[in-house]
């Protein structure tokens, strides 16, 4: 009998292998040194393995860990205070944000990446500058990193409604240089546990000359690149008003878009754009919530998959979404792309089950190493808990009600076990790599501050927000 680290025995598990969500009963998993060993009935699994730590899942149900897609972990920390606005950057965000220091931001990093890791996520997407923070914690609790470093040449400054941004090569480089040595720092260590992707902000954002020489570098690094693509009118001003052409058919012209390409939204894109970046076999990361909320806009994920593109799901940021929760995610997408094509069977519960874990992953280009629940994948799983409301009752005949349950009605704290390269994270839905008290804590002793600093340029602005609080809306 040969000996492993650990065995988990469940009643109901779900592989998404295959084409659709690899259901399989009375099954359970071997893991060893991070791996999946075996994937075997119980029965099997007894006769062959012994473990060292024996995990009896029966009423619970096993899932490859969420994959979280992209992500703003930094903006945790300003998390409500730019919602039902029009002008969300400018009147929202803007006044809280220029009294964010590196240690409130890498405060909120750590509460937002700890909520996706409570949630079920097991690989943190995330996107920014001054990231090291994010990239600390993350090697710290154990979680797995799928990060970009923001690039841009865009000086960042207040413009006024129309004026282009202006570019500085010093400001480009040095952020260039950021990314570099976050990339020398992180990027696959821990046996690979944490990838660095070049990290453009928007083709708006970004000298031609600093996109080819990220491009070059990317190539050379063997990494990708993750960028914000064709995010709304505020892009397409900049873009119109600097080359004459909106950002796809520009990127598609100077050779941008490939297999190692991750565009990050496509809010508005034209039907025709889409399927551009689709064609060329780059992928898409949907933020549903997000751009929701910020632009009321149901982005185009439908056309992009139907066009033979891969599609992931992204919390995006708590100033948008509010939350880092791939349940969530999953479940406005699945209705507010039935709302838009006026069709209930558009995006099932399967699909966007699978957006959140293998095709999350193939999107990120690790699809190799995670995303499924197969024999020489690392262990990245999560256990559910049956023995909740929000999931009861539970039908096995003639059909199977967990998935739609799962993506309709489930919140995330039914997410009971998270483990990440065979290392258990989360158990009896605590943690075990990080206090959350403190957390908590401390993320609030920033806020205290930001909100003290931020008041007068917030009243000055005098955005929606500030006249909510007037007529005590707020």
């Amino acid at each position: 009998m040969e000996k492993v680290d650990i065995i988990i025995k469940t009643k109901h598990m779900y592989t998404l292998e295959g084409e659709g969500v690899g259901y399989l009963s009375d099954y359970g998993v071997a893991i060893d040194r991070g791996k999946i060993k075996a994937v075997l009935p119980v029965s099997e699994l007894k006769k062959n393995y012994e473990a060292e730590k024996f995990i009896d899942a029966s009423d619970k149900v096993l899932l490859p860990g969420f994959i979280d897609g992209h992500m703003h972990t930094g903006h945790g920390v300003l998390r409500g205070v730019a919602q039902d606005i029009s002008n969300w950057m400018m009147e929202g965000m803007a006044p809280f944000e220029a009294q964010r220091s590196i240690e409130a931001k890498d405060s909120g990093s750590r509460l937002a990446i700890a909520e996706a890791v409570l949630n079920g996520t097991t690989t943190i997407g995330d996107d920014g500058s001054d990231i090291a923070g994010s990239c600390d914690f993350i090697q710290k609790i154990g979680v797995r990193g799928n990060v970009s470093v923001r690039i841009r040449d865009a000086l960042m400054k207040t413009y006024k409604a129309g004026e282009l941004y202006i570019f500085d090569d010093n400001y480009g480089e040095k952020t260039l240089n950021e990314c570099l040595d976050i990339f020398s720092k992180y990027h696959d260590i821990d046996s690979g546990r944490i990838k660095i992707r070049f990290g453009p902000q928007g083709p708006d954002f970004v000298s031609l000359k600093m996109l080819k020489k990220v491009k070059k570098l990317s190539k050379e690094r063997n990494t990708k690149i993750h960028m914000h693509l064709q995010q709304g009118s505020r892009e397409t001003k900049q873009m119109t008003g600097r080359y004459g052409v909106r950002s796809i058919p520009w990127l598609d012209e100077i050779g941008y878009f490939d297999e190692d390409f991750i565009g990050i939204h496509l809010t508005d894109a034209l039907e025709e754009e889409v399927k551009i970046v689709a064609g060329r076999k780059a992928s898409m990361i949907l933020c549903s919530s997000s751009i929701g909320i910020i632009d009321g806009i149901v982005p185009p994920a439908k056309i992009f998959q139907d066009a033979g593109g891969i599609v992931g799901l992204g919390s995006d940021q708590a100033l948008g979404n509010n939350c880092h929760n791939i349940i969530n995610e999953m479940k406005l997408t699945a209705i507010l792309n039935k709302v838009k094509y006026e069709d209930p069977e558009v995006m099932p519960a399967w699909k966007v089950l699978r957006m959140a874990t293998i095709e999350n992953a193939k999107a990120l280009g690790i699809d190799k190493i995670t995303g499924s629940i197969k024999e020489g994948k690392y262990a990245d799983l999560i256990l559910v808990d049956l023995n909740q409301a929000s999931l009861a009752p539970l039908y096995t005949k003639p059909m199977r009600n967990f998935i739609p349950n799962l993506v309709y009605s489930a919140r995330g704290n039914e997410v009971d076990t998270v483990i990440v390269a065979g290392k258990i994270i989360v158990e009896n839905k605590a943690p075990k790599t990080f206090d959350m008290n403190e957390i908590l804590q401390e993320v609030q002793g920033h806020a205290d501050v930001i909100g003290e600093r931020a008041t007068a340029q917030f009243n000055e602005i005098n955005g929606k927000n500030a006249v909510y609080m007037r007529e005590n809306k707020l």
